[in-house]
């Protein structure tokens, strides 16, 4: 029998992402050596540094997935910039000093595309995080984002931890966030096809369907976050996601979930609400240096399974 030599803790572990690990880890990418245990806000409040280290002694990890973050969509941002700011600068600093404490051997953490500069070139890269300001409608959220990366390299210089992070770009499926004010704009998008298809109105997506962005499946994301914990050792993130060539318009994304849901109404574009940021195309140069082979799943056949389990889970999914 292996013994366990591993005890991986996630924090967030009821999120999108958090799922998303535990049903690749499930589905038999887990190792016998590795012991998985999934926490939420329901074990600890993150923002409290006694709670959060009460919880590293209680499962006294050796890895951490560090997923928990206070998240939101364009508008809930725009709202709420200091509570973004505030909430995830407590919650990192929190994680990162109990493990640190703890003696955790490593530490990954999840960052964003959005903390990478609003005025820039494309792509963007791993070296250009702190080139400038981020857009204005995320400042909060991006900032306290970005503050892990300095953590981790101090972390790293002054203690010698393997504290790293991850940078994936819009990540969406199965137990995403599908609330249409809050939510991210895929999500918001299959729960607005979904109610329009059962009152027979039009679809209306906000904005001008123009930006562009990258999408990657949590169950992708998933693998390689497993990848990142056991392989990789860089203290500098990686960005996560697919390739440029692979980035589509929100009105792509509208026609992808409109199909996947058999929806054949109007499409309307109000275009009296904003559209947040026009693109945010990054490099997955450095990813695939590590892994050439990597397979993503097609967009398309993504955002159909991710409509199959919103319809049948569908008294939960719109909470």
């Amino acid at each position: 029998m292996t013994e366990v030599t591993k005890r991986i803790l996630v924090t967030g572990g009821s999120g999108l992402v958090g799922r998303a690990i535990e049903k690749v880890v499930a589905d038999g990418e887990g190792r016998p050596d590795e012991e998985w245990i999934f926490v939420s806000s329901r074990d600890a409040d993150l923002t409290s540094s006694s709670e959060t280290k009460a919880l590293f002694e209680r499962h006294k990890p050796t890895h951490v997935i560090h997923l928990a973050a206070m998240v939101g969509g364009l508008f809930k941002n725009i709202r709420s910039n200091l509570d973004f700011w505030r909430t995830n600068i407590h919650i990192n600093d929190n994680v990162l000093h109990s493990a640190h404490e703890s003696g955790v051997q490593k530490v990954v953490s999840c960052l964003s595309t959005c903390i990478f500069p609003d005025k820039t070139t494309y792509p963007i890269d791993e070296t250009m995080i702190h080139n400038g300001p981020p857009h204005s409608s995320n400042f909060g959220y991006s900032y306290a984002k970005r503050m892990i990366d300095v953590q981790n390299r101090g972390y790293s210089e002054q203690h010698g931890r393997r504290f790293t992070a991850v940078i994936p770009t819009n990540v969406f499926g199965p137990h995403d966030n599908f609330n249409i004010e809050d939510g991210h704009v895929l999500p918001g998008l299959i729960h607005k096809v979904y109610l329009a298809k059962q009152s027979g109105s039009a679809l209306t997506v906000w904005g001008t369907g123009k930006p562009r962005r990258q999408f990657i499946y949590s169950l992708d994301l998933a693998r390689l976050f497993l990848w990142v914990l056991r392989e990789y050792d860089e203290v500098e993130p990686i960005i996560l996601s697919v390739g440029e060539e692979d980035e589509v318009s929100i009105r792509e994304a509208a026609e992808a979930i409109a199909e996947a849901m058999d929806f054949r109404g109007e499409l309307v574009f109000d275009t009296t609400k904003s559209d947040g940021q026009f693109k945010k195309t990054a490099s997955n140069a450095k990813l695939r240096r590590y892994l050439p082979e990597f397979q993503f799943t097609p967009f398309r056949k993504a955002v159909k399974e991710t409509c199959a389990w919103f319809n049948a889970n569908y008294a939960n999914a719109r909470k």
